[in-house]
């Protein structure tokens, strides 16, 4: 196989891998507090010879999360909550503290704060938040102190990564910040709302049609190669 096809493969191994990432980003369209992602793709040049061309090869091999806010959805309820600016909530998962931007969290059985999956939500201080039921109205301020009736029981924290460059994906809508948190300076809590999935459909579909396209560009030179390699060999014949 000659250098083209070799750099043509790449290309098509990372239009690959957009297309898989764009797929994820459409069928979490609806996810709450769930990042959209992108692909980097990276070119690698390598000199062949001193009287030849040099080789030049991408890949696609860095996802990259896309943090813009997405919209705030009224809901009403109690334990919805919604971060405004920077920041993520803290959860305690089995694999050990992740960070989330999804605030669909309610009480379990014991009166501890969890998400839809059980995982229970961190004060400011790493530990687990206990809700008071029965006690009277409660409510969440903006720095995410927790209230029933006028009496304070608890702080959501609300954090940022210390290095965001080391803040990788476990799931769809939890981060492992592997370099550590910090209490985030910004961050403002909203009760009663949740943050939509940050991801424009007409966008991605647009995206998807395109590398699509691509695709079937790079397929059609490699099959005109394999033609164009058979017919040489058949001349030698």
């Amino acid at each position: 196989m000659d250098n083209a096809s070799y750099a043509t493969l790449t290309r098509q191994a990372g239009l690959m891998t957009e297309m898989q990432v764009i797929a994820n980003n459409i069928a979490n369209a609806s996810t709450t507090g769930f990042r959209s992602e992108e692909v980097m793709f990276s070119e690698h040049v390598k000199a062949l010879s001193a009287d030849a061309d040099s080789l030049s090869m991408a890949t696609a091999n860095v996802r990259d999360t896309v943090q813009t806010q997405g919209s705030l959805t009224q809901t009403g309820g109690t334990f919805d909550l919604a971060i405004e600016g920077e920041g993520f909530f803290v959860v305690e998962t089995p694999n050990g503290q992740r960070l989330t931007r999804a605030g669909a969290f309610g009480p379990n059985e014991n009166g501890d704060l969890v998400t839809p999956d059980g995982h229970p939500v961190l004060d400011a201080g790493g530990a687990p938040i206990f809700v008071p039921q029965g006690a009277g109205t409660i409510g969440i301020g903006a720095d995410g102190t927790i209230s029933v009736g006028a009496q304070p029981v608890g702080q959501i924290g609300i954090v940022l990564p210390t290095d965001p460059n080391q803040m990788t994906r476990e799931t769809g809508v939890l981060f492992n910040a592997q370099g550590g948190f910090e209490p985030a300076p910004n961050g403002r809590m909203v009760q009663g709302f949740l943050e939509e999935s940050n991801v424009n459909p007409i966008t991605q579909i647009s995206r998807m049609i395109e590398v699509q396209r691509a695709y079937e560009m790079g397929q059609g030179f490699l099959d005109n190669e394999h033609e164009r390699i058979r017919g040489v060999i058949k001349s030698i014949r």
